[in-house]
């Protein structure tokens, strides 16, 4: 059995890894549980444009990797292991545990920040073709149909970028969308139809994946929204972006979340309903989910984490957190808490 630490952080991604950077200039030697896709759903994105301080853009996994090494800098200690179970107290000052497989680690915070991933279509064919033409990812796995037609899901920002870097090898890409206007942005949308193999296909859905010949993705059957009309597409890849599900599967049923599965936080905080545990990053935020907002979320949980631990009655707000981070400078030790 370890010993307590000050805070655990679970998840990396923007809002993981700026939460492990604050909390460690404040002293508190964070541990941070990255997972084994350290990097988060930005390790899948190739040119982020829109983040402060890369006037020339940046690539997703160089900015993550950025990140991590900054984080690490400051004395973050980095498990690349996933979390598997939690036990969170749930009175003021109770100790935590996270178990990694057969070890458990105990800790007076806790930072929830194990982001989201790419939602499914739940149809025929989806599950069964995945990786044999089906994926999640053109960042990924466009290379794979260089001069093949492919189709992209969805309709919003996402569905655009992968559609535009997908064009790069495809023959041509049909955006399929099941409502006759689209979601994404006015710019993302004109960068699209200023592709030449780019076609944007509405208000259609894909009712079923379905093999060729090769037992591999050979077409895609659709239907019309609004006439019933069938239509089949041949196609060899298909790429989904339709949305996200917040990866709350580790601490439902003991912090609260929407109907949805996002965490519940108390008003502008991070704050969850246990206290001690905060949440951050595209686990809490449905409306915006960028980088800057994650990270920006990640701040605002490593803070609400320190002021928890110098407040808390019962908590050891340690003594050398006087020496770190500025804002920490009128800490002192409160009564200790028994492991």
């Amino acid at each position: 059995m370890s010993d307590v630490e000050n805070v655990i952080i679970i998840g990396s991604g923007p809002a993981g890894y700026t939460a492990g950077l604050y909390t460690a200039r404040a002293n508190l030697r964070p541990l941070l549980i990255e997972g084994f896709a350290w990097g988060g759903l930005l390790q899948q994105t190739t040119d982020v444009e829109n983040y402060p301080g890369f006037p020339e853009g940046v690539m997703g996994p160089e900015m993550m990797r950025m990140f991590r090494d900054q984080a690490e800098r400051f004395g973050a200690r980095l498990l690349t292991e996933q979390a598997d179970r939690v036990e969170l107290a749930s009175e003021p000052g109770g100790i935590h545990s996270v178990w990694v497989s057969d070890t458990e680690y105990r800790a007076r915070t806790v930072v929830l920040a194990m982001g989201a991933e790419h939602k499914k279509l739940g149809i025929p064919g989806e599950e069964e073709l995945a990786g044999r033409g089906i994926s999640y990812c053109a960042t990924c796995d466009a290379a794979f149909f260089k001069g093949a037609p492919t189709i992209i899901v969805g309709g919003g920002d996402s569905a655009m970028e992968e559609a535009i870097f997908l064009s790069k090898f495809a023959s041509k890409v049909t955006v399929v969308h099941r409502r006759g206007e689209f979601r994404a942005s006015k710019i993302m949308l004109e960068r699209a139809r200023a592709q030449a193999n780019i076609e944007l296909l509405t208000p259609y859905r894909v009712e079923a994946f379905v093999a060729g010949d090769s037992g591999a993705l050979g077409y895609a059957s659709l239907v019309n929204t609004e006439t019933g009309a069938e239509l089949e597409i041949p196609v060899l890849g298909t790429f989904i972006a339709v949305g996200h599900e917040p990866q709350s599967e580790l601490v439902r049923g003991q912090v609260d979340v929407d109907e949805n599965g996002y965490v519940i936080t108390a008003g502008r905080s991070t704050r969850t309903n246990r206290p001690g545990v905060f949440a951050a990053g595209d686990l809490v935020d449905h409306t915006y989910r960028q980088a800057i907002t994650a990270a920006g979320s990640g701040c605002q949980a490593a803070l609400d984490a320190e002021w928890y631990l110098r407040d808390t009655p019962g908590v050891q707000a340690p003594a050398e957190m006087a020496a770190g981070d500025p804002a920490t400078a009128q800490w002192a030790p409160v009564a200790a808490v028994e492991p």
